[in-house]
């Protein structure tokens, strides 16, 4: 982390999991434990659980995340959930192109674009998900892989609106795995996707990018990937559920 350029995010992503009252019991549980936190503080909660969870969490420094949204405002699309929902709510963050929408539910580069640029015209702030597979890395064209799905969903996107997207480097053979990135790894993509950013805006827009990494970072090793230059925080999963490893995680960064 580069503190004096940038904040450092912490955001969880409970995925399927939790009910509205398991929701205010998890965020109860943490507010206490990250209060002094010198960092962004995000859970990214099922769409049952937004009400419950931005009620629990009021008064306290924990954002709340949708963890996806349509690209229409309105329409016969059964299932999906509008950016000006989300608004309506209050809802300040939204995970889009996390790598599970993209497996099983057939999300692309380009509906992960249409979806990062509904949000922009709606206020809401990004994390955007991007990584490689197993298969890809192997084949050692990560950069590649990494490079084009970043460009594709930022496309449209301002400099001025770079402020409101946070950047999640997943590795898709580390997620839900045990496995993780090693420090260096982690942090070499990271750069990647850094040197990207200074060469579609500006180096001052890559020096304040918020860039996360999202491989199966837990309480035990988040303080080294933390410690990583490039690395400005994380997209956690299931340490993310239990609110005393979640809250070493967030202490780690702040």
């Amino acid at each position: 982390m580069n503190k004096q350029l940038r904040k450092p995010v912490i955001a969880g992503n409970w995925k399927m999991n939790n009910t509205p009252a398991q929701a205010s019991a998890l965020i109860e549980a943490l507010k206490p434990l990250v209060a002094g936190a010198d960092c962004e503080v995000v859970c990214g909660v099922p769409f049952v659980d937004i009400s419950a969870a931005l009620e629990a969490a009021k008064g306290s420094n924990i954002k709340i995340a949708a963890q996806n949204v349509h690209w229409e405002e309105k329409g016969a699309f059964t299932g999906e959930i509008s950016a000006q929902m989300l608004n309506a709510l209050e809802v300040p963050y939204v995970i889009i192109g996390h790598s599970e929408r993209r497996q099983y539910f057939g999300e692309t580069d380009v509906t992960v674009q249409k979806r990062v640029r509904a949000a922009l015209n709606a206020g809401l702030k990004v994390i955007l998900c991007n990584g490689e597979m197993l298969a890809e890395r192997k084949m050692g064209i990560t950069e590649q892989i990494v490079c084009a799905q970043t460009e594709i969903a930022l496309a449209g996107v301002s400099a001025e609106e770079m402020k409101n997207i946070i950047i999640a480097y997943e590795p898709v053979w580390a997620i839900g795995t045990g496995e993780t990135a090693t420090p260096e790894q982690a942090n070499e993509v990271c750069a990647i996707i850094r040197k990207l950013l200074a060469r579609l805006y500006s180096q001052a827009v890559a020096d304040a990018a918020v860039i996360q990494y999202g491989g199966s970072m837990n309480d035990a090793n988040a303080a080294e990937l933390l410690a990583q230059p490039d690395v400005d925080g994380g997209l956690i999963g299931g340490a993310s559920l239990v609110a005393e490893k979640f809250a070493v995680i967030v202490n780690a960064a702040g």
